[in-house]
């Protein structure tokens, strides 16, 4: 049997020396490290039976977003498995889209952002701007505001939006279940399975079934959020879990992200 393709459709990478992370003081250390593209490689090279494809770079959250886009383009260009890259905007008419982007992500989960922000007439002006352009919107919610975020992508319903995460999800609550539902009816909304804690194996078992049973499976897809996955379970686990409950599903690994993202596979 062929290896399983994997694109891995959320991962990040920095370097301590050139970039400020702020908001890495709030955690407790574990990823307060340097992370390179070969790291990531390195992670997929011990699994048995995978071929690595690539996967998608998602903007850090660092100081200086703009200088960003630049250290992100020298690094899509001396890697051949970076194969796009989601970088910071504030979401407008009149955003700024860095030329090779593949997309846009202005992360809703920071303190920075003020609630209702999605709902500003701009955002989703702006959501309808990044259709017009065939560019994706990588979505990343506070999970009390998911509501904000289905009415805001519900005005754009012909706008690609990426949802991180499976919305943030802490628990299985009738809020959390019950918009879920609303997003699985966007015709154009996909969600990252990621973001979970895995120790407790029932509230990932019923996550997981709750998440199949919703969306239609060309709308799911893997991702790691390496390096960020060490905070809360580890690369390892996070995969295993995943492949355990999809199989070897190539779909799931790799084609809808081709899809959602556009990608270009040789």
């Amino acid at each position: 049997m062929s290896d399983l393709k994997v694109i891995d459709s959320h991962f990040h990478v920095w370097n301590l020396d050139t970039q400020n992370l702020p908001w890495l003081d709030g955690t407790d250390g574990t990823i307060t490290h340097t992370y390179k593209v070969e790291d990531l490689e390195a992670e997929y090279a011990r699994q048995a039976g995978v071929e690595f494809v690539g996967g998608v770079y998602v903007e850090v959250d660092c100081a200086d977003h703009e200088a960003e886009d630049k250290i992100a383009f020298d690094l899509k260009a001396a890697h051949p498995k970076m194969l796009a890259c989601m970088l910071r905007s504030d979401v407008s008419p009149w955003m700024r889209v860095p030329a090779f982007a593949a997309g846009i992500r202005e992360p809703l989960h920071i303190d920075s952002e003020p609630r209702g922000r999605c709902l500003e007439p701009s955002f989703v002006e702006g959501l309808h701007a990044l259709a017009a352009k065939g560019l994706p919107f990588e979505s990343c919610n506070r999970v009390n505001e998911l509501e904000d975020a289905y009415e805001a992508f519900a005005q754009a319903p012909e706008e690609t939006v990426i949802l991180n995460h499976l919305g943030n999800v802490e628990a299985l609550t009738p809020e959390w279940c019950a918009v879920m539902k609303k997003f699985a009816t966007l015709p154009n909304l996909y969600v990252k399975v990621s973001g979970f804690p895995t120790a407790d194996k029932q509230f990932v078992s019923e996550l997981l079934k709750f998440t199949r049973d919703t969306f239609d499976p060309k709308k799911l897809l893997y991702a790691s959020n390496w390096p960020v996955v060490k905070l809360y379970s580890s690369f390892d686990e996070h995969f295993q879990t995943l492949r355990d409950a999809f199989g070897d599903d190539e779909d799931f690994f790799m084609n809808n992200a081709v899809r959602a993202y556009g990608l270009k596979i040789k």
